[in-house]
């Protein structure tokens, strides 16, 4: 899973534009489909992450880029054209950040950290300079303010994380002079970060843990060296598209989940999870199923690289196509080991981060509650801060939502008692990592999301009205042309890079 934080694109200006084009609300949605979910076991979900678990064992890892990632997608779409879809495989081309070696050291002494992704390279030997200490703050090194009476040119700079992107912090460091920049984690647990893109690399910036960032924080003055050797390659890779040739192709049902692993090992939970779930749904539905609408299953690449399979994709359909696109469900780790059960909030009703999704994700939201709430999960509602694929869907005005068992947050007693697990822990305390592997999923997670996205896909399959009340054409087109220009303005204003641990 990647991490982009998004600022919210909604206010008042977009509840104006969106009731001038809609006038009435939409219709309720028809039921979910649940033959389809009854007919998949965890079983069959199983098999296809122990391919790919041995895909890793052969190749190392399923990283984009790599020959476990090509493996990933002969199987997946083998699969899928024995099954009767209409399989593609289309190539994109990206630059790939490749970190050859980095060591940190403070007062001589070897400290544990890892280069953030896209951090430029030093010289050879590193940078060395004295240590400085932004001051803690509500924004922490966000704003040149931040540093009032510390003064950091010529040094290495740390800094807690919080409150602004990994890449604005370096950006300020840069401004003011530091020679590189180390950013320390707010929460337990390694920060495995990202600057978002080469565009947004100003300085040499690592990440360390919270417990190393608060020994550093006591040495000001002491000799830092850090040492980043690293280097972009342009690698061209592949995204799995896979559509149902019966139904509607102007009103498009589309469901996708990222394939590729994290370079570190077999990303069985990330996200061999989220992309299992949905091949086994598209392998149950068949490529010529009865339905009222085309599904176009998709299976990402490049996503742990800053969610570029997927916004390529995006960015590469005109409007016209975009607008056959109904709306568009993202499963990214769905079984995770200290499993959370969370849905996209739709309609922003925890107020939390981002806001609301465009028209119809808030009927998305409601349609997953109720999905699984006949299984017997009780759902909460995750924000749209677009760590995902679907970030560029919602850019662009295309409805979304979709399912999210937790990452490298933490569990909390209210959610242990409710969900079972243990709270205090990380949903996933191995994301990230080598270790995310066979053992590292909860199997009951992931057979009712599995159980749970099969529902919600096929009852759109036979109906969006709930969603985008069957409009004709012309008038979708006037409903996303009004989305698509508010968030397009708002989203230039914020230049918000992608990328997996930006903030």
């Amino acid at each position: 899973m990647s991490l982009r934080t998004i600022r919210s694109r909604r206010g008042a200006a977009t509840a104006i534009a969106l009731v001038a084009v809609l006038g009435a609300a939409a219709p309720a949605a028809a039921a979910p489909d649940r033959e389809l979910g009854d007919r998949i076991g965890v079983n069959e979900v199983n098999r296809h992450l122990i391919a790919f678990q041995r895909i890793a064992e052969i190749h190392g890892n399923r990283a984009s880029g790599h020959p476990g990632y090509e493996a990933s997608v002969d199987y997946v779409a083998g699969k899928l054209r024995a099954a009767g879809f209409d399989v593609s495989t289309p190539e994109f081309t990206y630059q790939a950040y490749f970190l050859d070696s980095f060591a940190l050291s403070a007062g001589g002494q070897p400290v544990e950290g890892d280069a953030l992704e896209y951090s430029p390279a030093t010289p050879p030997g590193g940078v060395t300079a004295s240590l400085s200490v932004a001051p803690v703050d509500d924004t922490p090194g966000c704003e040149a303010a931040d540093y009032a009476g510390t003064d950091i040119a010529g040094t290495v700079v740390l800094v807690q994380r919080g409150a602004c992107n990994f890449s604005e912090k370096s950006r300020v460091a840069s401004e003011l002079g530091a020679e590189a920049a180390i950013i320390y984690n707010n929460v337990d647990g390694p920060l495995n970060g990202t600057l978002g893109d080469p565009a947004a690399a100003t300085i040499p910036t690592a990440g360390v843990t919270r417990q190393v960032g608060e020994q550093l924080a006591g040495r000001a003055g002491t000799e830092v060296t850090v040492d980043v050797q690293s280097r972009l390659e342009s690698v061209t890779t592949r995204n799995v598209l896979a559509q149902t040739r019966t139904g509607r192709t102007d009103n498009v049902v589309m469901a996708g989940a990222h394939l590729d692993s994290v370079p570190d090992g077999a990303g069985i939970n990330d996200n061999g999870t989220g992309s299992a779930g949905l091949l086994a749904a598209a392998l149950e539905m068949g490529g010529s199923p009865d339905v009222n609408n085309a599904v176009r299953f998709a299976w990402w690449g490049a996503e742990e690289s800053g969610l570029v399979g997927s916004t390529k994709y995006v960015q590469g359909l005109g409007f016209e196509q975009q607008l056959d696109i109904a709306l568009y469900l993202n499963f990214d780790m769905i079984g995770s080991p200290n499993a959370g059960y969370f849905t996209f909030d739709g309609d922003d009703s925890d107020g939390v981060g981002a806001g609301e999704g465009p028209y119809g994700s808030a009927q998305i939201e409601q349609d997953f509650i109720d999905a699984m709430a006949r299984r017997g999960v009780e759902l909460r509602g995750t924000d749209f801060n677009g760590r995902s694929d679907y970030g560029e869907f919602i850019a662009v005005g295309i409805p979304a939502g979709g399912l999210f068992t937790g990452a490298e947050g933490v569990k909390t007693e209210e959610e242990a008692a409710l969900w079972g697990g243990t709270a205090g822990e990380a949903y996933d305390p191995h994301y990230h990592t080598a270790d995310d592997d066979l053992g590292n999923v909860d199997r009951r997670a992931l057979e009712l999301n599995t159980k749970g996205l099969a529902d919600v896909v096929a009852g759109y399959a036979r109906s969006t009205e709930g969603v985008n009340g069957m409009r004709t054409r012309a008038e979708r087109a006037e409903l996303r042309a009004a989305q698509g220009s508010l968030m397009a303005a708002q989203h230039d204003t914020a230049k918000v890079p992608h990328g997996h641990h930006l903030s």
